[in-house]
């Protein structure tokens, strides 16, 4: 039997108080003890900003990207040791692998994020704003991490997956985390932290762990820190009104359990991909995780003529469901997380069965595979999965109100598709929502009807169905949260993710004072020339602002004809001078990619060196009309110094360098400006 610990204070320790016994629940064996009580949560929550805080924040968003990596491929190694103990929650291999390697994928989603994001410990958002008409005042967005906490207040259903998907985020950013993992499933969570601590890959105060209530952890929050909460829309409403996150306006994100569904189009009738789909993903979401998913779908919206069709499919489909112990063989799935689990969710569906009948399962008995392991109906939390069927959607509203978290299902018909949009929305509020078609038209009308009211919508047909990660799958780069029950944050969704846990500050001043700040730099500032040509020294060696003007060369008539020729591009505006009555342009014009090709000529040094290769083109603009007579110059600056990393020892060590080209006339007009890309070698190969 296992005695759970806390990670707090850079040291493991037991709780307090009496234990709270955790069971397995197949068997209802006792499997673990957690102390719940006895925490200095103030403490706690200051050792993380004075210990952990500055040592992430030193790092560069390239090196905690590679922290995450190596911790993901340390846990890739122990994951079997996870998926022991995870039959222990009533999870088959398949619902384990949902939490084991779904939640390590996400570490390794979020570390390949860190090339999104400049090898620097801030992040320069977006492009400055000029705030002057002399170019002499402007501003510019710039992220930094937070100076403070990410509190994880995390659900007992995904105990691993819950964590790492919330880590990843926020120590990408630059933030330490204190997580507190929900009870029944905490044996989980304290597992994979032990292996996260041992390894060393984090530094001290990344992370620290309370296995139990957390009941005062807000009361020590401050405005620096940042808290989520996974759970129930009734507990979550409770947390955000607490006095000490209003006070310090503590940003709190929370992502409930909502009544998600998933509605089947006019199109999709029987014996169509479509159709098939959806009955496969109501199987698939009432059934994975024995439904106790915050995104699995609880309502399943039919058209009136089908509710039949799609009755017995489904019940056709959930009869090949054979549930037992996780470990038995044949089992399809196991149990909920807990007698406590169960017996709540038998009252919800008994509540629910009042105005809408049970047309398929059995509430109170249920057949069992794997006695042999142990496996107990009486002592286990087995339960049979459920349809219900609501035939008056519009006036028995219980289905749109609450929900049973578990493998349930409540089918509704629909006369028409704005019925059908109307009847997903009174979820008031949902992670996600489904809806299976191959009609354009159905899609659109569909998607900008309940757009408002839900996170995600994922649109089933035939030629994605091979490749879907299907309908309860959020994924890293994507934002996962909802509005209304569904609790109004987001969570994960790439660099909007990691945002979330990064002060957003306006920066306003000089061109040149701007520019020495963020590293990247901005029209107008000062620059520098040196003698020797920027092609010809090393990533290490340029500077940002550093300059190079190019000697100049006028348009010819001929050069437009040449160009025309080589390219193939004859349209009129460059090759024929009677075809622009009516048109923007005074004569025959060079072509913009003339314009750019001919300053790639004028500022590429030819000899060889460091300059490895061009590595491409991240915008550009035609400002200005260049006719035959127009004298162009070239200037060539350093806008931004990008490091890499080297793939293996082999590898040359370079960096990628973004320049400003600017082309301007004889006036000293702008006609062009892009900003190039070149891959640069490094001075320093080790």
């Amino acid at each position: 039997m296992l005695t759970l610990e806390n990670y707090t204070l850079g040291r493991w320790t037991p709780g307090a108080a009496a234990p709270h016994e955790l069971r397995d629940a197949s068997t209802g064996e006792i499997i673990a003890l957690a102390n719940t009580e006895g925490f200095d949560f103030e403490q706690i929550l200051a050792y993380g900003r004075r210990v952990g805080n500055p040592a992430l924040r030193r790092m560069t968003f390239h090196e905690r990207g590679r922290m995450l990596k190596a911790l993901a491929f340390h846990l890739q190694e122990k994951k079997e040791l996870f998926y022991e103990l995870s039959y222990r929650s009533g999870a088959t291999r398949a619902d384990s692998w949902i939490d084991i390697e779904g939640g390590i994928g996400n570490l390794f989603a979020n570390a390949s994020l860190r090339r999104k994001f400049p090898d620097k410990p801030f992040y320069v958002e977006g492009e400055p704003v000029g705030l002057s008409k002399g170019g002499t005042f402007m501003a510019q967005h710039l992220l930094v991490p937070r100076e403070g906490v990410a509190v994880h207040i995390n659900a007992y259903n995904f105990p691993i997956w819950g964590m790492l998907e919330k880590i990843a985020v926020n120590l990408l950013a630059g933030m330490p985390a204190v997580v507190k993992p929900a009870v029944p499933s905490a044996y989980l969570t304290e597992a994979v932290v032990r292996e996260i601590i041992a390894s060393g890959i984090l530094p001290e105060g990344a992370l620290q762990l309370v296995v139990g209530s957390g009941q005062g952890i807000l009361d020590h929050v401050t405005y620096q820190d940042v808290v989520t909460f996974t759970g129930s829309a009734a507990t979550g409403a409770k947390l955000r009104a607490h006095p000490r996150i209003i006070s310090e306006a503590v940003p709190f994100t929370l992502e409930a359990d909502s009544l998600n569904a998933a509605v089947l189009g006019p199109d999709a009738h029987p014996g169509t991909p479509e159709f098939d789909l959806f009955i496969k993903e109501v199987r698939k979401e009432m059934t994975a995780k024995c439904g106790q998913k915050c995104t699995a779908i609880r309502r399943a919206i039919v058209p009136a003529e089908l509710l039949e069709d799609v009755q017995i499919a489904l019940g056709k489909a959930l009869a090949q469901t054979t549930i037992g112990h996780p470990l038995a063989e044949g089992v399809r799935m196991g149990a909920l997380a807990g007698r406590e689990q169960a017996e709540r969710l038998r009252q919800q569906v008994r509540q629910l069965a009042q105005h809408t009948p049970i047309v398929y399962g059995d509430l109170e008995n249920v057949d069992i595979l794997g006695k042999e392991r142990g496996a107990d109906a009486a002592k286990g939390a087995f339960i049979s999965p459920i349809v219900l069927r609501n035939d008056r959607p519009f006036e028995h509203l219980a289905s749109h109100e609450l929900e049973a978290f578990g493998p349930v299902v409540t089918l509704m018909p629909y006369h028409n598709l704005g019925e059908a949009t109307r009847l997903a929305n009174l979820g008031k509020g949902s992670l996600v929502c489904s809806l299976a078609t191959n009609d354009p038209r159905t899609a659109q009308e569909f998607v900008l009807g309940a757009a408002t009211h839900h996170g995600r919508i994922l649109v089933l047909n035939g030629e994605m169905a091979k490749e879907s990660t299907g309908h309860g799958s959020p994924l890293p780069m994507l934002v996962h949260g909802g509005p209304g029950r569904a609790g109004g944050g987001q969570e994960m969704g790439g660099i909007r993710g990691v945002e979330h846990f990064m002060q957003r500050v306006a920066l306003q001043g000089s061109p040149s004072m701007l520019t020495a700040i963020t590293e990247v730099y901005q029209t107008g500032a000062k620059t520098v020339e040196y003698d020797k040509h920027p092609f010809q020294r090393y990533f290490e060696e340029l500077e940002i602002g550093e300059t190079y003007t190019t000697h100049r060369h006028t348009v010819t008539e001929a050069d437009i004809s040449a160009f025309a020729a080589v390219s193939g591009d004859n349209f009129y505006a460059h090759v024929d001078a009677t075809s622009l009555e009516g048109t923007l342009f005074t004569g025959r014009v060079a072509h913009g990619y003339y314009i750019l090709s001919k300053a790639a000529g004028m500022f590429v040094d030819p000899r060889k060196g460091p300059v490895l290769l061009n590595y491409g083109l991240d915008e550009c603009r035609f400002t200005k009309p260049v006719y035959p007579g127009t004298t162009i110059g070239v200037t060539l600056t350093v806008k931004e110094k990008i490091g890499q990393e080297k793939r293996d020892e082999n590898d040359v060590a370079k960096g990628i360098v973004r320049w400003l080209v600017t082309v301007k006339d004889e006036t000293n007009e702008t006609v062009a400006v892009a900003t190039i890309l070149t891959m640069v070698k490094k001075k320093n190969q080790a």
